[in-house]
């Protein structure tokens, strides 16, 4: 054998021996890359560098999505990140080792939440499906909302929710068991309670804003002002008398309301409708001039007289002495409470919200029966309180015109 030959099989051997040595065994959870070396129905079949044999990706383990189709996932030459599952024996057909790329990027995800989790972060993710509990997320792994964490109201139809991308708060992180819980509600209230924040700092007393009729009570009537509900109380929705909230209001309705007071430590906000409508006792000179006949109701008697609704929150007072021509002694022999009657107006006075009234001006005056003449003496003075009788006093008075004369 030559030199030149003995060189050259010695430098086969290094060659050979070099590659031997960059040729390491591989392990069941060792981290490695793999080329795509053929796409077949179910699986790929990858070559795994520097280990000189080849492994098989199953296609559930391709992603952590389902796949349909891995024609969609991988091609041919792709150089894949993979943990190695198992092995499935030198003399398996296709591949040496069962390999994952679902299980390393769940690793990776199942970190970042972590994180996040840790961070205290709001995450965003998919809703995937409804179940009987409640929801199931996908945030490159499975995450689980229960019934009583969608929202921040009761919920019947989970279904509504499928496909909706929405923000979570991470309540329960284990890796180990893929649990994974999350909750949409927490961060629905900690929004609201932030919006909260922000009207109760914008509201002042005396401010007009529109709100929304949310709720109705015997008491009163809620209203939302975009985040935040105040109470309307039954005195504050009309001028007129208002029984129940909902003879005149209906849920939903938009209304203008004035802010009467704000407790911000409290969240209470007051607030009135009535404030913003025109008084009772607008352009009252015009609506009853005097001499102007209107019809009324009787609302209340009193031993003087009779108050009488003539507009909506509007009474005026009709005298005893102008109830009738006759005399009476209380207005409860003629007139009783929800009485309708004719009145005309004799004085209005808008500043101090009076107005008198009157019912005998507008009905005819009975004809004057004759009596017997009154006798002038039934005026004396009575005697216990002057101690004189007429006759002596007018007897003194003659007594000193004739001393005169």
């Amino acid at each position: 054998m030559t030199e030149l030959e003995q060189n050259s099989m010695d430098n086969e051997n290094v060659s050979m021996e070099a590659a031997m040595e960059s040729v390491h065994e591989v392990q069941v959870g060792d981290i490695v890359k793999g080329e795509v070396l053929a796409l077949e129905d179910k699986q790929v079949i990858v070559g795994i560098e520097g280990a000189g044999v080849e492994g098989v990706v199953p296609a559930k383990e391709l992603s952590t999505l389902p796949v349909e189709d891995i024609n969609e996932e991988v091609k041919v030459g792709d150089i894949l990140d993979l943990v190695v599952i198992s092995s499935i024996g030198k003399d398996k057909e296709n591949g040496s080792y069962l390999l994952s790329k679902r299980r390393l990027d769940a690793k990776k995800v199942w970190e970042d939440i972590e994180k996040d989790f840790q961070d205290g972060k709001i995450i965003e993710a998919p809703v995937t499906s409804s179940v009987k509990g409640g929801l199931v997320v996908d945030v490159g792994v499975r995450g689980f909302v229960p019934a009583s964490m969608i929202d921040d109201h009761f919920v019947d139809d989970f279904s509504a929710y499928t496909g909706k991308t929405l923000k979570f708060k991470i309540i329960e992180i284990e890796p180990s068991e893929n649990r994974l819980i999350l909750s949409h509600k927490a961060v629905v209230e900690a929004e609201k309670a932030e919006k909260k924040k922000e009207i109760l700092a914008d509201l002042y007393e005396g401010q007009v804003i529109k709100g929304q009729v949310a709720r109705l009570t015997d008491f009163g009537a809620f209203i939302d002002l975009g985040g935040i509900d105040g109470l309307v109380h039954v005195s504050e929705i009309s001028h007129s008398h208002v029984a129940k909230p909902s003879d005149v209001l209906t849920v939903g309705d938009e209304v203008e309301v004035q802010v009467l007071s704000v407790d911000p430590e409290k969240e209470r906000i007051s607030l009135s409708i009535k404030a913003n409508l025109p008084g009772p006792w607008t352009d009252i000179e015009e609506k009853a001039a005097p001499g102007s006949v209107l019809e009324g109701t009787v609302k209340r008697l009193t031993s003087f007289g009779a108050f009488v609704e003539i507009f909506p929150g509007v009474e005026g007072l009709v005298h005893i002495s102008q109830i009738s021509h006759k005399h009476i002694a209380t207005p409860h022999e003629v007139l009783h409470e929800g009485d309708q009657v004719k009145v005309k107006v004799l004085e209005v006075h808008p500043e101090d919200h009076r107005v008198a009234l009157s019912i005998k001006v507008l009905e005819e005056k009975p004809e004057e029966t004759k009596s017997e003449p009154v006798e002038e003496e039934s005026y004396e003075l009575p005697e216990e309180n002057t101690g004189f009788t007429m006759g002596d006093i007018l007897g003194d008075a003659l007594s000193d015109e004739t001393e005169e004369e």
